[in-house]
């Protein structure tokens, strides 16, 4: 919700809630990569509850929100820092270039609104948060 608006809603099918926070070095190779792994991660469970399938699998979606703050360095004082995270000229294009990447291997995407000041409901159903870094993945 942002200004009192949903901006994006993913409902009633399982799906995924992607934070995405985007570096300065983040292109579309990367988008492209990260869109990929998150079609086809095999984190939903089967009939026999075996955690063996993907949002494709399941018929479920992606709610793609903008989160620079990932980016966060707290590493001296008590007030984070965001100089890691890309410029918005940067990052805007590429969460959605996320978001385009993900429909065009048929994963249905709801989105926030880049730099609002957004309120969030999630409900995690199930065991599984994870964190994707492209820094760790070879090409």
């Amino acid at each position: 919700m942002a200004d009192g608006t949903v901006v994006g809603e993913l409902a009633p099918a399982p799906g995924l809630v992607v934070l995405l926070g985007v570096g300065p070095t983040d292109g579309a190779a990367e988008a492209r990569l990260l869109a990929d792994k998150l079609a086809g991660l095999r984190i939903f469970a089967d009939t026999a509850g075996k955690i063996n399938l993907s949002v494709r699998d399941v018929g479920g979606g992606a709610l793609v929100i903008s989160q620079f703050t990932l980016y966060a360095d707290v590493r001296r004082g008590r007030r984070p820092g965001f100089t890691g995270a890309a410029a918005p000229e940067v990052a805007a294009p590429l969460v959605e270039r996320v978001v385009d990447e993900l429909r065009a291997l048929g994963v249905p995407v709801a989105g926030g609104r880049f730099g609002a000041h957004m309120r969030v409901e999630l409900v995690n159903d199930g065991p599984v948060t994870i964190l994707l870094d492209t820094d760790l993945w070879s090409a």
